[in-house]
């Protein structure tokens, strides 16, 4: 039996509570049973970009190069290349009959790897993704059976080649015909991970880490502190600052959120008064910085995976089209940049898109990598997965799909290598990937013809 995902790992998964507010810790070993076994949970997380990359300043050229002197779009992954495999010849799934719709399916065949039923175009029926097969597999063992995020809401209406919207806008699906909503807000995340839970369970919308909660659960966590072995004991101030640190840069955005809508309806902040209403809507404004929004879900995903409040997370940092990055000195959108031509200007800023991208998954690894579990690292249980559903936007290419893989999925994964010349296509890394993490399947995911051996040790 796989004791990787076993149940009674959840023995070492204890909650402090207060108030009805309930917040899942991470593994620690004074904390386990006797017979419980000291080996953690697989987590599998997917990051997704829209558009491809500019090649040439993505891919090495060599194995030294990739560990010693990466090309600029992957260059903030450098301190932890040791914890990376990449893998070049990775083909997407064949467009045709679908060939003028590229942006509906880069999202949609992404985790499927499969081409939605061309008898059915106005309604979703594609495949169940990836994510939630595993989340089948595992969900019943934590509080959530997956979690799903977005930078941007669910709501691009176009119809390429006929094809129901919703294939333009999600890459979870829990059934072929089911797609699964991602969450936008990051305050919603925190109700869903540690939220204040009413009648049947249910979670309300309090806030999860109001003060007063949240001291009387700190309360509760210095009694247990005193329990604990002293490198528990770290870990257990360490991931309770991590909490803090979260609702305090949540809080901040929300703060600017509120003041630029205000400001757009002509009330200043220092002129509201008591009585004044808040918002109705509040949106992320567009000068805001995507990358700490960004970086905030990404927090949000590492504590989800810290606590087992989850195994399994997947994050579209952008859908193909609407997205843009102030912070990089152009508002362009990325879709708008992304033909190209011979234009090196609007090269330029697609592989500044790309580095900006890979800047946030590189944020979220280097976090794993540096908190603390069983003998080894949280990184060294999770498979964390970057990548894009399209070659380049240019020529919206699929036969060389870029992917960053990071972790060693509990020793299943060989890290530390860039391999030039693999041969298979994206169901095949898919299959694999489960299979690394433990997943039993009863047939490959998609077009997979076989696992990919070289990925694995």
């Amino acid at each position: 039996m796989n004791t990787r995902n076993h149940p009674s790992l959840v023995d070492r998964r204890t909650f402090l509570k207060g108030v009805g507010v309930s917040l899942a810790l991470p593994f620690m070993d004074s904390l386990a049973a006797p017979t419980a076994t000291a080996t953690p949970p697989v987590r599998l997380a997917f990051m997704y970009m829209p558009h491809g990359v500019i090649m040439d300043q993505f891919w090495p050229k060599s194995q030294d190069e990739f560990l010693h002197s990466p090309p600029p779009i992957i260059q903030s992954l450098k301190p932890i290349m040791d914890q990376c495999l990449m893998m070049k010849g990775i083909s997407g799934v064949p467009t045709e009959p679908f060939g003028g719709a590229p942006h509906a399916l880069e999202l949609s065949t992404w985790l499927t790897a499969r081409l939605p039923d061309a008898d059915s175009r106005n309604r979703i029926n594609i495949s169940i993704s990836a994510d939630q097969i595993m989340a089948n597999y595992v969900g019943a063992q934590t509080l959530l059976p997956s979690l799903e995020l977005a930078t941007m809401p669910q709501t691009w209406k176009e119809n390429q080649e006929g094809l129901h919207e919703g294939y333009y806008n999600h890459c979870s699906f829990r059934s072929p015909t089911q797609p699964v909503p991602a969450e936008t807000d990051p305050r919603n995340v925190l109700n869903r991970l540690f939220g204040k839970r009413g009648e049947e369970g249910k979670v309300t919308r309090a806030n999860p880490l109001d003060r007063r909660m949240l001291d009387r659960v700190l309360g509760g966590a210095r009694d247990l502190r005193r329990t604990l072995a002293r490198g528990d004991q770290h870990k257990l101030d360490e991931y309770l600052d991590s909490v803090r640190s979260v609702e305090r840069r949540i809080a901040a955005i929300e703060t600017r959120q509120q003041n630029a809508a205000l400001e757009k309806n002509g009330v200043g902040p220092s002129k509201r008064h008591a009585t004044d209403s808040a918002p109705i809507e509040v949106k992320i404004p567009e000068g805001d910085k995507r990358s700490e929004y960004m970086q905030v879900m990404c927090d949000l995903t590492i504590l989800a995976f810290q606590t087992d409040t989850t195994r399994v997370s997947t994050y579209i940092g952008s859908r193909p089209n609407g997205a843009s990055y102030p912070e990089l000195g152009f508002s362009n959108q990325h879709h708008s940049q992304t033909h190209y031509g011979s234009d090196q200007e609007m090269i330029r800023k697609v592989a500044a898109i790309n580095q900006l991208n890979v800047d946030q998954f590189a944020y979220m690894v280097k976090k794993i990598h540096a908190l603390q579990e069983g003998d080894g690292t949280l990184l060294d249980n999770c498979i964390m997965m970057w990548g894009s559903g399209l070659e380049d936007g240019d020529n919206h290419r699929r036969d060389n799909l870029p992917f960053i893989i990071a972790g060693k999925g509990g020793g299943s994964i060989k890290t530390g290598r860039f391999l030039s010349e693999v041969k298979g296509n994206q169901g095949d890394l898919l299959t694999t990937l489960l299979t690394c993490a433990g997943i039993p399947l009863d047939r490959p995911i998609g077009i997979a013809t076989k696992q990919i051996a070289e990925m694995m040790t």
